[in-house]
């Protein structure tokens, strides 16, 4: 269309323009990829080492434009014609060093204190260090009472967390409903949503199926695909899809840290929304979920600066690890989560299905690309900076690890980053305390030191019972320090499985309750592959801090099935 314009006008058409050979500030490249649609006016000097006025018109005023053909002759040699989109891509390219500049260094140029590209700073390393000396020589001069005393700490930080699922059970919870009020398009803003996709191509298909569901006008919502730029397998089932005018794939420069919250930070400065949703790839997004998104933000207050939607596991059935995973997503999507937003405390965020307020969302400077469960962080940096995050109904599907090497990996980088980010965030106790409160403070400790603690513990509290029992086998002496040990680890043990128990059958519903029994018989075993979780995030923190370990996701068995229908 672009070049049968040329050819009526009379004018060059440029098919592909040398990104390099754009002149352009940077600051003038940055605001063009944040305007819906890119630049319309570029100019370009060419081999020559003259100017050329590139023009990529977004409303096709032939008779303007004819007219100004005729009346500046000359002028218009110079002028030539190019496809909206391609200029946008070559803008683009033109960019990489000051996206990715933005993507790696702007939080930690803007507070070194609030990124984890640094993983202790000087008096937690210190602290650290002394804590590990004091602990070997301990154990060398009195294991058994070092021994007693670390059980005491791995108890505090273990009943602190069955306290807060406790604490969430008595409160009970009302079964919220969507609140969509009458909707004008021409109200509704820009939409922006982000996707961050690496070596997904089995996926891709699912995906677009899902995003084309999603009810918003068209002319007001942009979709970005955003891949790393060597994922040569997704680019490529990308490229043989037909793509509908409002998705844009984004290629985010090979480099570290190769994270998806580095990759999220490259491409929100080519978004142009009031507000931003994140989606995972496998995720399957209600198709109204935007609009009550902005609903939420259109009739809260303007210091609601996300909102958190449900995410549900439709693959429970599929393994029994899939089956404690939803267990698991069910106490916190359904229960804690709206439990912290109830009563103002700091909500940790989901790793997707999370709809932001732009300016809010910079004004705290984005995510992380350092911290591997940038989610987790920036809940708690939004609440620090003033704002609050709320929750809505309308869910997100997605599919849970059905197999242990899958899901390992997973939790891993989970532990790895509330790690992080209770390192993070902990660098200032008496600010954060100053800024959060009391009680958002103590959930800090819970929800980010007090998980990881806890499940470190619960291997330590199996190995120790394991290692008494066997004593005593053998014919041991009794002694009242182990008697004493037994009795902590039995009662940790008993009362975290019945308070994650109890927390998990309150947010089943009815069709969800079948085969429960299945559920309290795995859970000693899924919690021992939580500890180990745990053990190897600790391993990782130290040699791998900022290393993400991908979650292989596969198509969705009912997407198989319509296929496989399909095909015969």
């Amino acid at each position: 269309m672009f070049r049968a314009l040329a050819d009526y006008l009379g004018l060059a058409f440029v098919l592909r323009p040398n990104p390099n050979a754009l002149v352009m500030r940077e600051r003038h490249g940055l605001a063009a990829l944040a305007r819906r649609g890119g630049a319309r006016v570029s100019l370009l000097v060419d081999e020559r080492g003259q100017s050329i006025v590139l023009i990529a018109p977004d409303r096709l005023n032939i008779p303007a434009l004819t007219s100004f053909v005729m009346r500046y002759p000359r002028v218009s040699s110079r002028v030539c014609v190019v496809q909206p989109s391609v200029l946008r891509d070559a803008i683009s390219v033109r960019s990489k060093k000051a996206l990715t500049r933005i993507a790696t260094e702007k939080l930690f140029s803007a507070a070194p204190d609030m990124s984890a590209r640094i993983v202790v700073n000087a008096w937690q390393g210190a602290l650290l260090g002394a804590a590990t000396v004091s602990l070997l020589f301990a154990t060398l001069l009195a294991p058994s009472v070092t021994l007693l005393v670390l059980h005491g700490l791995f108890s505090l930080a273990f009943l602190a967390c069955v306290l807060l699922r406790m604490a969430v059970s008595l409160a009970g919870g009302r079964k919220a409903e969507p609140r969509i009020a009458t909707i004008r398009p021409a109200e509704m803003p820009v939409y922006s949503v982000l996707i961050a996709l690496y070596k997904e191509a089995e996926i891709v298909p699912d995906l677009l199926m899902a995003l084309g569901k999603i009810v918003w006008p068209r002319a007001k919502l942009e979709i970005k695909l955003v891949c790393e730029e060597d994922d040569e397998e997704t680019l490529a089932a990308l490229r043989a899809q037909e793509l509908r005018p409002y998705i844009e794939v984004i290629e985010v420069p090979a480099g570290t840290p190769r994270t998806k919250p580095k990759a999220l930070s490259y491409a929100l400065p080519m978004t142009s929304g009031a507000f931003v949703a994140l989606y995972d790839a496998e995720d399957r997004p209600h198709p109204f979920q935007l609009v009550e998104a902005w609903h939420a933000f259109r009739s809260g207050e303007e210091r609601l600066a996300c909102v958190q939607a449900p995410l549900n596991i439709s693959n429970r059935r599929e393994s029994w690890i899939s089956a404690m995973f939803a267990l698991e997503y069910a106490a916190l999507f359904r229960a804690v989560l709206p439990w912290l937003a109830q009563r103002a405390l700091v909500l940790p965020l989901g790793g997707t299905s999370n709809h932001f307020r732009r300016s809010a969302l910079e004004a705290v400077g984005g995510w992380d690309p350092y911290n591997v469960t940038e989610d987790a962080d920036l809940g708690t940096r939004l609440y620090r900076f003033g704002y609050r995050a709320g929750v809505i109904c309308n869910p997100t599907q997605e599919d849970a690890p059905t197999d242990m090497r899958t899901w390992l990996p997973q939790r891993t980088r989970w532990f790895k980053g509330w790690a992080q980010t209770w390192l993070v965030h902990m660098r200032n106790p008496l600010t954060v305390l100053r800024e959060t409160g009391l009680g958002s403070f103590l959930i800090m400790q819970v929800l980010f030191a007090g998980m990881v603690l806890s499940a470190l513990a619960y291997g330590v509290f199996w190995a120790a019972a394991l290692g008494i029992g066997i004593y005593w086998f053998f014919g041991g002496a009794f002694r009242p320090t182990e008697g004493v040990l037994l009795l902590i680890d039995i009662f940790n043990i008993v009362l975290g499985h019945t308070a994650f128990l109890v927390i998990g059958w309150s947010t089943l519903q009815k069709t969800e309750k079948s085969g429960f029994w299945k559920r309290v018989l795995w859970t000693p075993v899924y919690w021992c592959l939580m500890s180990i979780a745990a053990w190897r995030c600790v391993w990782q923190l130290y040699w791998k801090p900022h290393h993400w370990e991908k979650t292989p996701h596969k198509r969705h068995n009912r997407s198989l099935a319509l296929v496989r229908k399909a095909g015969s």
